[in-house]
């Protein structure tokens, strides 16, 4: 990416649908991993912490909830350095200091310390390495998005399934503060993950490129423009400063109203997203059920995680209904699953309950980003990304926090759930809007397109007429 910011002929090629493609979902499935996978895991460590500092819950769980605020947070910040310095040297970068995150923190002497370090530094290396890989599969896929962005998915889902257990065995032969050591030295796996991110190049003559780049920044700046107007207002030059700016962070999306219809939903997702996994071991080991049990109930739910995944994935790639159709089905049967937790208490119960969560956790988060594709267009994905996420991270700072607060009135881990549940149900209210949205919005091209036809309808009788006298 660096040729690409230096030489004004080069820009990324289109996307191919395979080839170096799979790499690059490998890549994006070590990520997945290595960030929400460990940020799902690490239900194990807070058990630790809470016990060793002799906290709340609420106190112990901002340092997951400071953790995916940073991450979304950052996003915006991850998107416009790869713009720039390229996809490639942001990624290594993000996993060096996430690794660095995570080895401080081992260090901590108390929960402030460990706010800074696991929480900030480990969360904002997370931004600077999902962002700009999950950007980058977006531009090698376009028929097979779907597919690819639910293969790259699962990787959250097997690392949660291998990492649980094994930080629960590390934890009990090494303490919290060595596995939290040990996985400081796993992050800096994100470095290699970075090496992965090859360009996409094509070569273009530079005043053709420096036409359509024009061209693109204009109709960028004016995302409002009407097809009768369109040819008068390309014809302005646009502020130069703006169309810098935009180049790497297009912030005309936030005029965009079913973007920020959307965001909305992503924030109220987030209330429920992340709770759930960071209180499912805890909220099992107050039921009586052994540590290693309880650390199991995350590594089912990952397995069926993984099968709603790839399974609903290619549900969507077949174009059968509408992803946003998709995506309001399996966020409301994930929200009634969370609401019915509290009636689990015994192992198998639960395992059950971790079973049906994972299933339609899965089959939610493999569709949401082609959803976000199909609002903005593949061309702003990026950028889109990135406010995606800086607007979803309030739900996600206080989504475990809040959680925690009625954990900690009702005495109660089932309750974190539950508020989990509702939240998830509200989100399902922003899709709706979306999809009358949509539909509108569908209604209104036909109008413009049957007027213009019928206009050149008529234009093509009066030249008929024309010649004929």
């Amino acid at each position: 990416m660096e040729l690409q910011r230096k030489n004004p002929a080069v820009q990324p090629a289109g996307p191919l649908d395979g080839g170096y493609g799979w790499f690059i979902v490998l890549s994006t499935f070590l990520v997945f991993g290595l960030t929400f996978g460990v940020i799902k895991s690490f239900g194990v460590f807070f058990v630790e912490v809470h016990n060793y500092f002799a906290t709340t819950a609420t106190a112990s769980s901002w340092i997951t909830s400071i953790s995916v605020a940073t991450v979304h947070f950052g996003a915006p910040v991850g998107s416009a350095l790869s713009a720039y310095f390229g996809h490639r040297p942001v990624v290594m970068a993000g996993g060096l200091l996430s690794s660095i995150g995570m080895v401080a923190g081992s260090y901590a002497q108390d929960l402030l310390q460990l706010y800074i370090t696991v929480g900030f530094l480990t969360g904002f290396g997370y931004a600077l390495t999902w962002t700009p890989t999950v950007t980058m599969l977006g531009w090698y896929f376009e028929k097979r998005r779907p597919v690819a962005n639910a293969l790259a998915s699962t990787g959250e889902c097997m690392l949660t399934f291998i990492l649980t257990p094994s930080f629960q065995f590390m934890v009990d032969q090494y303490s919290w503060r060595g596995a939290m050591l040990i996985l400081g030295a796993l992050q800096l796996n994100l470095c290699l993950c970075g090496a992965l991110l090859k360009p996409l190049y094509r070569h273009v003559p530079p005043k053709v490129l420096a036409e359509e780049k024009e061209h693109e920044l204009e109709l960028l700046t004016q995302p409002h423009i009407d097809s009768k107007s369109s040819e008068r207002s390309d014809s302005k030059k646009t502020d130069p400063l703006k169309v810098k700016i935009i180049r790497y962070v297009d912030y005309t999306l936030i005029a965009n109203a079913r973007f920020m219809v959307y965001s909305m939903f992503g924030v109220f997702a987030a209330l429920g997203f992340f709770a759930p996994s960071l209180f499912l071991v805890p909220y099992a080991r107050s039921q009586g059920v052994e540590e290693y049990q309880a650390a199991a109930l995350m590594s089912i739910s990952a397995v069926l995680d993984l099968l709603g995944r790839v399974l609903f994935g290619w549900v969507a790639n077949l174009r059968l209904v509408k992803t946003v159709h998709q995506l309001i089905v399996t966020v409301v049967l994930l929200g009634i699953v969370l609401l019915f937790c509290p009636l689990a208490t015994t192992f198998t119960q639960l395992a059950l309950f971790s079973a049906g969560y994972g299933l339609v956790f899965g089959a939610t988060v493999a569709i949401h980003i082609t959803v976000l594709a199909e609002v903005v267009g593949v061309e702003r994905l990026g950028s889109a990304l990135g406010f995606f996420m800086l607007i979803r991270s309030s739900g996600g700072l206080l989504g475990p926090p809040l959680a925690g607060i009625f954990i900690d009135r009702m005495s109660d881990y089932s309750a974190g759930f539950l508020m989990a549940g509702v939240a998830l149900l509200v989100s399902a209210l922003f899709l709706l809007v979306l999809e009358q949205m949509n539909k509108k919005g569908t209604k209104k091209e036909k109008d413009i397109n049957s007027e213009n036809g019928k206009g050149h309808e008529d234009l093509k009788h009066r030249n008929y007429g024309y010649r004929k006298s």
